[in-house]
């Protein structure tokens, strides 16, 4: 018989947040449906507490309930919320309002969504100080210090502007100046770094590592992207089903997971750099629980390959694992033995067809605004060869979409641009394309919701596809219509259902297939996954794999996320200021010798294992595209910046290895000597 320990209990006499058997429910069509099932947690003084788990396991409603702040049907049906050892529950709304203006904060998902459009960033900061001081007098004055403190290097122009002025990265700056400002003693994240890119994240979570000691404050992290709660967090909780099912220090969890759930997320997630053709990614089978379901003693029963029937008639209790490790399984002691879902990975061989299907030569883009050129992309040459996938990294702004949007037609290139599809050379725009070239050049864009009309039916939507790309009609149609779900593992059952009745991992399937109705030979693949929990991303990775196998379609896959551009892509190219600056086979293009880009972003990513490298830091923000720096674009902002060579000469794109391309004046001898030991920041 194993040992046992108690629910977990507060770390100190006043923990900063400390939920005791919180149970929260949701009025749905008259019906009080659970939300969260006895969750029981507690976060220290200057301790950072991760929540991780699917989406709909109740994360952000337990960080809302620590705000008291549920939406109107919304309710708590039981348990105790203390932050600093005060009751949340036993106040009125004054009390609950000063609590929150001196004592918790939160800082949201989307910054732009966060701050008010229609006010200067300089009077949403300066009102936060106003409301905590009971005035107005050096509010002004205080805000400009806090949001140098944030790193913001020209406050006082920034105070003058309004948030769409900005970017993500720096309105999340202002976001998190704001909750800071009154000094919190709990300050809580929900997904604060999902839309941004990983140099922008990287300085993001640096920010609120530094604030949290200058601060000390606590810190309740909640996000789906594990390497991000490995480099943040001391402490950490896995929530399913509104059950909190194993708790424990961060290595000790990532190390020895004792649950199946988050021996399952883990696995979910592309580590130690596998890649596509070594390992299929392994998958949570089934779905997450509807709100309120009804569910077994333990709530991850119907989803565990361990389950037995004990499983379903009594609840585990909470297992001691280790010292402040715990888990809620009975087979805790062999979760590690949990079978995986996923065989081998599928084979992938070579093409026989040497030519490549899509050819890029001198593609260049510029929009005009108010009067000034904005060079997009400026001589980006490239090319695809059947069943390959191509990779393609940047920091936003840097050409990827427009490069994206520019190969399937949806904006046209400057004159002189030449784009190839089989030796032939395609028309600028969709429309004057052959049905042909449209069906072998497809797309599946990052927000299936915006993506896929809502008011139409899968059958429609997909139906609609295959008529117009295909010409096919009637039985044969809905034939191919039944294949096609079946390809992308959608269940038919469902073809009738409208979007907004599916969740976002069945939404990107059905993207997908529509995608796929064509039988196309090259898919552009925009972010398909960066709004996904690891275990809904997983299954669209390995779908993604498993239909190029078998149709030997080519991808160029966009994504800010390198560790699943690494497992997906053969090569990868790297994009900075409309500029191709490295090409090459992804092995390559991640170890040293790199471009000082690319070297900069690999640097900036948090990994799962907790081993990243030394994070190289760039200086400032990305040039604006209408006036870009002389010399070599990435001069400005370049760790390994050389002198006046870079200022003055444009470096040209040159094969330093076989198959291996890079746009600097360094040699991959000199790179791979530089590269030996980080880079001295610049001033």
């Amino acid at each position: 018989m194993s040992a046992t320990a108690p629910e977990p209990t507060a770390v100190q006499t006043a923990p900063a947040l400390e939920l005791r058997d919180l149970e929260v429910a949701y009025r749905v069509r008259g019906v009080w449906r659970e939300v969260l099932r006895g969750v029981t947690l507690s976060i220290a003084r200057n301790e950072a507490y991760g929540l991780v788990g699917e989406s709909g396991c109740g994360k952000s409603t337990a960080a809302f309930a620590a705000l008291r702040y549920l939406p109107r049907n919304g309710r708590v049906m039981s348990g105790s919320i203390l932050v600093d050892g005060e009751d949340l529950l036993s106040m009125n709304e004054s009390q609950v309002r000063q609590l929150r203006v001196s004592k918790v904060s939160m800082v949201y998902q989307n910054p732009t969504a966060a701050l008010n459009p229609s006010i200067r960033i300089g009077d949403q900061v300066a009102e936060v100080y106003a409301l905590a001081d009971g005035g107005s007098d050096g509010s002004d004055e205080r805000a400009r210090e806090m949001l140098s403190k944030v790193q913001i290097a020209d406050p006082a122009s920034v105070m003058r502007r309004y948030p769409h002025q900005l970017s993500g990265g720096m309105n999340q700056r202002v976001v998190i100046a704001m909750a800071l400002a009154t000094n919190p003693s709990l300050l809580i994240l929900d997904e604060p770094t999902t839309g941004l890119d990983a140099t922008v994240e990287g300085e993001v979570l640096d920010l609120i590592k530094t604030l949290r000691e200058e601060f000390e404050t606590s810190l309740l992290f909640i996000t789906h992207n594990l390497g991000v709660m490995a480099k943040m967090c001391e402490r950490m909780g896995v929530l399913y089903a509104g059950r909190l099912v194993e708790e424990g220090p961060v290595a000790d969890v990532f190390d020895r997971p004792s649950h199946p759930y988050t021996v399952g997320l883990l696995r979910c997630i592309p580590r130690g750099g596998v890649r596509k053709d070594k390992e299929t990614l392994d998958t949570i089978p089934g779905f997450l629980p509807q709100l309120g379901a009804d569910l077994p003693a333990c709530v991850f029963a119907d989803r565990c390959g361990l389950a037995e029937d004990i499983c379903r008639q009594q609840e585990p209790p909470f297992h001691r694992v280790s010292e402040g490790h715990c888990s809620r399984c009975h087979f805790y002691d062999r979760a590690h033995t949990l079978p995986r879902t996923t065989g081998a990975p599928p084979v992938l061989g070579e093409s026989a067809r040497q030519e490549p299907v899509l050819q890029a030569r001198g593609v260049q883009k510029t929009f005009h605004q108010e009067g000034h050129a904005i060079h997009a992309l400026n001589d980006v040459e490239f090319a695809l060869k059947e069943g390959e996938t191509l990779g393609l990294v940047g920091e936003s702004g840097s050409g990827k979409t427009t490069l994206a949007r520019l190969l399937i037609g949806l904006s046209p290139p400057d004159e002189g641009s030449v784009v190839e599809l089989d030796g032939a050379q395609l028309a600028p725009t969709v429309s004057k394309r052959e049905r042909d070239q449209v069906r072998a050049l497809q797309i599946v864009f990052q927000n299936p919701d915006s993506a896929l009309n809502r008011r139409f039916s899968i059958h429609r939507i997909l139906g609609r596809a295959l008529t117009m790309l295909t010409g096919q009609r009637g039985e044969e149609r809905e034939e191919h219509l039944r294949q096609l779900a079946h390809s992308v593992r959608f269940d038919v059952r469902l073809i009738g259902a409208r979007p907004a009745q599916l969740s976002g991992g069945l939404k990107q399937r059905v993207a997908i297939a529509r995608a796929f109705a064509g039988d196309p030979r090259i898919v552009v693949c925009d972010e398909p996954t960066s709004a996904l929990d690891v275990s809904v991303q997983a299954a669209i990775l390995n779908l993604l794999v498993e239909l190029q196998a078998k149709q030997k379609v080519a991808y160029l896959f966009i994504s800010h996320d390198l560790g699943v551009v690494r497992y997906l892509s053969d090569r990868i190219a790297v994009l900075y200021l409309g500029r191709l600056m490295e090409l090459g086979p992804a092995d390559q293009v991640f170890e040293s010798p790199q471009h000082p880009y690319t070297e900069a972003l690999a640097s900036a990513v948090p990994t799962a294992e907790g081993t990243e490298r030394e994070r190289i830091r760039l200086v400032g923000e990305i040039p604006s595209a209408a006036s870009p720096p002389s010399g070599c674009v990435f001069h400005t902002r370049c760790p390994r910046y050389i002198g006046d060579v870079c200022k003055t000469e444009e470096p040209e794109l040159k094969e330093v290895e076989p198959g291996h391309f890079w746009r600097c004046h360094y040699s991959a001898e000199q790179l791979r000597e530089l590269q030996k030991t980080p880079p001295k920041p610049r001033v």
